[in-house]
């Protein structure tokens, strides 16, 4: 899987403006912030500032910290009709495995989820941390072979098949083929 740099593909702008509105809306400090997603206080410095190369694992955890949606930090307001070409939108790549995910909707007012498109590698897989309580992810495979769900007990997926699980407990996608693709929405109950 090819890496493009962050910044030619990621908002940082986005990212940064987004960081700062949810930690003021928390009222938490930098520091604060910080120390509950456990990363280092310049690193999150860095990114309000929009600079800085934040993988999936750092995004993630300072959307728990903040207690909102990973997709709140990626998105900035679209007009009602959208159309994401394949190749485009933001994209966040794992530091674990060969792991892409490029959100394509995010959750709207009063609405509780969000959608991604996945391109993954074979090898080790992503482990993904319990996200905020109550998150269930849906996958559909779209093209290759993957072991899909709870950490402790991942399902095979060929294409076309769909799972459901708590995204609340440790989870995993691990490719088992090249060119493994799926569809991932995850639902904010």
């Amino acid at each position: 899987m090819e890496r493009t740099p962050m910044d030619s593909k990621a908002p940082l702008d986005v990212i940064a403006a987004s960081l700062r509105r949810h930690r003021a809306r928390a009222g938490l400090s930098l520091s604060e912030v910080a120390k509950r997603a456990g990363v280092a206080k310049s690193t999150l410095s860095q990114l309000e500032s929009g600079t800085g190369n934040p993988s999936v694992e750092t995004l993630w955890a300072l959307a728990v910290a903040l207690d909102t949606p990973f997709a709140a930090l990626l998105d900035p307001p679209r007009p009602k009709v959208q159309v994401i070409r394949a190749g485009e939108g933001p994209v966040i790549y794992s530091d674990q495995a060969e792991y892409a995910a490029t959100l394509v909707a995010s959750s709207p007012p009063n609405a509780r989820r969000d959608i991604y498109r996945i391109a993954a590698s074979p090898g080790p897989g992503r482990k993904s941390e319990p996200h905020m309580p109550g998150v269930v992810e849906h996958v559909v495979l779209s093209s290759g072979r993957a072991l899909v769900g709870p950490a402790d007990a991942p399902i095979e997926l060929s294409p076309g098949d769909y799972i459901a699980y708590p995204g609340d407990l440790p989870h995993i996608f691990q490719a088992l083929d090249e060119g493994t693709s799926a569809v991932l929405v995850s639902e904010h109950v």
